[in-house]
């Protein structure tokens, strides 16, 4: 069965696509959450070997994990599609600050380490992705889009 790799800057709508997906009935993994991440050396990491046996698990349907780190280029191979969800810096920034299910952007470090990411680490997601998704459109637009490569 199809696994995807969701990943995209903080403020991008990873959650909420989750959630959408969830929804319809689709197994989502939001690596945000407790236990999916270690940090070493003062950068949030993938426990590798979470991911690796969430991996290996048989499913019956199509898997869509969420998450934005370091390491996950070290499971490329493991997924059959990488979709980028982006949006301009100030969307996010705005995001950040409106959002109320999740405070991390509220700081001005946090926002620095965003704008920072936006400009570094955007371009590196989007050179490995196989699908780009813009989340300045409808809610239901981009569910669409991610459904379609699900398919």
């Amino acid at each position: 069965m199809v696994a995807v790799l969701l990943t995209g800057m903080s403020g991008a709508g990873k959650s909420t696509a989750l959630a959408a997906l969830a929804d319809r009935g689709v197994e989502t993994v939001d690596t945000d959450v407790p236990g999916w991440i270690e940090v070493v050396h003062g950068e949030p990491l993938w426990r590798e070997d979470r991911v690796r046996d969430l991996l290996d698990r048989p499913r019956d349907g199509p898997l869509v994990v969420s998450g934005t780190v370091a390491n996950q280029g070290r499971f490329r191979d493991r997924f059959d599609a990488v979709v980028l969800l982006t949006a301009p810096l100030e969307v996010l920034l705005d995001r950040l600050e409106h959002r109320m299910t999740n405070l991390y952007g509220r700081t001005a470090a946090e926002r620095a380490a965003v704008v920072r990411d936006t400009r570094e680490v955007e371009p590196l997601l989007r050179a490995a992705a196989t699908h780009v998704i813009d989340t300045t459109a409808e809610p239901e637009t981009v569910v669409a889009a991610l459904v379609a490569v699900l398919s």
